[in-house]
């Protein structure tokens, strides 16, 4: 007899439904081909066990399994609860009360039955609503984060002997069911950091709104304990609050990650990525054998932290080059393309040099000028040059640390934020892939960067003295427009763009100028 059972792969962070045709003839053999990896491989093993110990077997006849399409590789253990399902209906030891072939059906046994979770539950589920499927039969922790997906019925089970009496005996399971808006607004989290607790350093507070309005990336350089790590660990709380089509995006690439969300099922904090600079390349853009996303990826919609940027190889820093300019990243492989979103704020920490301290002869130690030059000269200009703000942290005096005055609170800063952003997604409303000030291209920058002509001289004479190239030209322009916008001004004046020339003021060639 033949049956079909259906199945999902993920590649990338798109689904692709895989059918599973089960095959029963006379002879003794299990069979399994359509390109299936090791742990799938293996299935039969766990399979074996967890149906002998729920009452049911493998029974000694030849068994072809097929994953089709058979020429996609099929990775993961998440497909034993299909193979299991697919034998038992084709060797006639289930009466099918309800279609098989109606369900996506996914989930790792244990050898006792019990299912383990998956990974990528929340884009199957979109793929088997876009292709009419009835329902989603998977492992509960992975229920809340599929039963986002309006539509269709999702059911979160613990062992296979439930999904067995569905099928078998129509025992009816519990369908997850969750309010998508309630859900994401109940868990809409405060701020663990909060501006509010910083001493001093209101300029760099400053820099950190401007950056946070507009979406620009923004390196720190300062010597130890200046407050740099402080200050970027406080710029989620100052973004703008997710939009559940962000939420739903992000939570589609950490469910492709297998960082399974069984608190709501949907993120609604803006990620915040902290990766120690032994991190190599793939494991920043993504990739590998089995392809997964890497930490640009998971700081889609929030903010990648690079803290000491010049410890860092350099070849993985170059990585991001494209990265930052594309918002998304491509890992093509002889055998596979996968495209990964990638649109986060970078921000960026480092010491002036390798001692730590600025050329003060009041410091503790002191590097040369040729020593700060050759570890600033770790980073490549390109990349410098995609960090549209640059400003010098510098520590902060004891009479502000014994200050008693609470500063600024984030959420004071985040209103603002939140005014300017509000202002640029009208701006940008018919631009599908632009949302704010630092995504625009050379058109958009054409069109709402007009400058006068003194703003124009000002400008002129700031790149020729810094020796700025023209990607910086564009980086000040979008600045200027963001400090505009923040302003509640529809030009941009020379106060604006005098301000947003200071945060190019750490250019490479006007360092030491």
């Amino acid at each position: 007899m033949l049956t079909k059972v259906f199945g999902s792969a993920v590649f990338g962070v798109e689904a692709t439904t895989i059918t599973v045709e089960v095959h029963v003839n006379t002879g003794i053999g299990y069979h399994l081909v359509g390109l299936p990896d090791n742990a799938i491989k293996e299935s039969n093993f766990r399979i074996a066990a967890a149906l002998q110990n729920n009452g049911y077997k493998i029974p000694g006849k030849k068994i072809i399994l097929n994953m089709s399409p058979a020429d996609l590789r099929k990775e993961g253990s998440a497909y034993d609860l299909t193979l299991a399902m697919g034998i038992l209906a084709a060797t006639h030891q289930i009466n099918l009360k309800h279609p098989l072939n109606s369900y996506i059906i996914m989930g790792e046994l244990s050898l006792d039955g019990n299912l383990q979770p998956i990974i990528g539950a929340l884009s199957i589920a979109i793929k088997a609503k876009e292709e009419g499927f009835k329902g989603f039969i998977l492992p509960e922790q992975n229920a809340k984060e599929a039963a986002i997906v309006e539509g269709l019925e999702v059911y979160g089970v613990t062992n296979i002997s439930q999904v067995i009496a569905f099928f078998d005996l129509a025992t009816p399971l519990l369908e997850t069911t969750i309010d998508l808006q309630a859900e994401f607004y109940r868990h809409l989290e405060r701020p663990d950091f909060d501006f509010a607790d910083v001493k001093g350093q209101e300029s760099i507070k400053r820099c950190m709104e401007i950056a946070a309005a507009g979406g620009h990336n923004i390196i720190l350089i300062g010597p130890p304990g200046s407050g740099k790590t402080m200050l970027a660990k406080r710029l989620p709380s100052i973004l703008p609050p997710m939009t559940l089509q962000e939420s739903l995006e992000t939570t589609k690439i950490h469910s492709v990650a297998g960082r399974t969300l069984q608190k709501s099922g949907i993120m609604t904090s803006r990620p915040f990525r902290s990766p120690h600079h032994t991190i190599s390349d793939v494991a920043l853009v993504g990739g590998g054998q089995y392809p997964k996303p890497g930490e640009i990826s998971l700081a889609h919609n929030g903010v990648l932290f690079l803290d000491e940027l010049p410890e860092f190889k350099r070849g993985v820093l170059e990585v991001m080059r494209q990265p930052l300019e594309d918002r998304d990243v491509t890992i093509s492989r002889a055998r596979f393309t996968v495209t990964y979103p990638a649109s986060f704020m970078l921000v960026a920490s480092m010491n002036p040099s390798p001692s730590g301290y600025f050329n003060d002869p009041d410091a503790p130690v002191q590097s040369s000028p040729q020593e700060m030059q050759r570890y600033l000269g770790k980073i490549s200009g390109p990349l410098l040059d995609r960090i549209d703000i640059h400003i010098e942290v510098t520590p902060v005096p004891f009479e502000k640390l014994s200050d008693k005055t609470r500063a600024e609170a984030s959420s004071a800063i985040r209103t603002r934020v939140t005014k300017a952003r509000e202002v640029q997604s009208g701006r940008f409303k018919d631009k599908e892939h632009i949302h704010y000030n630092a995504q625009m291209g050379v058109q958009q920058i054409r069109n709402h960067c007009v400058l006068d002509q003194e703003s124009m001289t000002l400008l002129k004479t700031a790149m020729e003295k810094l020796n700025l190239s023209a990607r910086a030209y564009d980086r000040i322009l979008k600045v200027a427009r963001t400090i505009a916008d923040l302003s509640g001004c529809n030009a941009i004046s020379p106060d604006h763009i005098s301000e947003a020339i200071q945060y190019r003021s750490l250019d490479r060639d006007g360092w030491f100028g």
